[in-house]
């Protein structure tokens, strides 16, 4: 699968559509033009976690919402080891409703992590030894304060090779979960999502996204991206048809130093509607 597919890497540059490299479900994977001259970055797994963080003696790889045995990602790996070996960043996305109820609880959920997909060493690595370039923050937890704890220790693991962190948050400022780990300055990117939250995204005008964007390139973050649906039915609401996009939004945002890109919501949408494909030159 992967070799098919990894001759078109040399177009990248500053922009490339890393979905093209997988096969595995469509929402299990988020597409990122970006800017930075570190290329690209895609989320390809989730971590799924219910319950507190200290009950949960193994995490369950998840991929687009179905849980599957650790087995099933022999299938996804020859993708996303193409994908690396091209330059493009791949993170673990961590999801669910789980909480950290205290410090040890993060550190736990650290050292699983850093043992099974990061630098560390684990007989239970889904991935032999492959490694993530990052772990992404998606987080619904109502409870646990403690995400900052799971960043820093995640950062202090972290020596030879560079362990990004990302945060993908709703537009709504300041995010209800995150927010200490983010004033922090834990997160090298802030994936913020300007859909489904009718408060601070687009609708017959720019002016509620700007308002909430120029909130959010003040936090402690070197590169924020704006999070959209590739296609009106990718999301319940917050769609911006690509012309509008490139003529009336990005020449907004673009203003700011800690621009980062766009994030589009999902592969599937986005091959079915060519967004990524119609507003690439101008991000």
């Amino acid at each position: 699968m992967a070799s098919n597919h990894a001759q078109s890497i040399p177009l990248l540059l500053l922009s490339i559509l890393a979905f093209s490299f997988f096969t595995i479900p469509s929402d299990a994977v988020s597409v990122a033009i970006g800017v930075v001259n570190e290329g690209l970055f895609t989320y390809v797994l989730s971590v799924a976690v219910t319950g507190p963080a200290s009950n949960v003696q193994t995490p369950v790889l998840n991929l687009a919402s179905r849980r599957d045995s650790a087995s099933s990602c022999s299938g996804v790996f020859p993708d996303i080891q193409a994908c690396q070996s091209q330059g493009v960043k791949v993170f673990l996305s961590l999801k669910g409703s789980f909480s950290l109820p205290s410090p040890l609880d993060a550190q736990q959920v650290s050292e699983y992590l850093w043992n099974n997909f990061l630098g560390g060493q684990s007989i239970t690595r889904p991935f032999g030894d492959f490694v993530f370039d990052g772990i992404n923050f998606d987080i619904e937890a109502e409870s646990g304060q403690f995400w900052a704890d799971l960043a820093r220790s995640l950062k202090a693991r972290s020596s030879q090779k560079k362990l990004y962190l990302s945060a993908e948050v709703p537009c709504i400022f300041p995010d209800a979960h995150l927010g200490s780990a983010i004033e922090a300055g834990l997160f090298d990117y802030i994936w913020v999502r300007f859909y489904n939250n009718r408060q601070c995204e687009y609708r017959e005008n720019a002016d509620t996204l700007l308002a909430s964007w120029n909130q959010w390139t003040q936090v402690n973050s070197s590169r924020i991206l704006l999070g959209l649906p590739a296609a009106p039915g990718a999301a319940l609401s917050g769609y911006i048809p690509p012309e509008v996009l490139t003529s009336t939004v990005l020449p907004l945002i673009k203003t700011s130093p800690k621009y980062g890109g766009v994030m589009l919501w999902d592969t599937f949408y986005d091959q079915q509607n060519g967004y990524s494909a119609a507003i690439k030159n101008s991000v």
